[in-house]
């Protein structure tokens, strides 16, 4: 599969989420609280803004786009889908 392969639909409907924190730690007591809704793309734009030292405690929900775009993206996933969109 290349990259002429791969449809993602970065106008999806998304909602960038983090998980409450102490030390930079998720806090697993607590569930994770809404930061912004729009698009995958504006999704992908708002948490590539934070400090890469926390980027582990946010995480894109969006419909499920196999094979790379799951339900729950975390960071790393995101960080790649902001690459790969910079190649489009």
């Amino acid at each position: 599969m290349d990259a002429n392969d791969i449809h993602i639909r970065f106008d999806a409907p998304a909602m960038l989420r983090k998980w409450p924190s102490i030390n930079n730690e998720r806090r697993a007591d607590r569930s994770t609280y809404l930061l912004a809704e729009g698009t995958l793309d504006d999704c992908i734009r708002e948490f590539m803004t934070k400090p890469e030292a926390t980027r582990h405690l946010y995480e894109i929900h969006t419909a499920p786009q196999p094979p790379l775009i799951t339900e729950i993206l975390s960071a790393d996933p995101i960080t790649e889908l902001a690459r790969f969109r910079s190649f489009l």
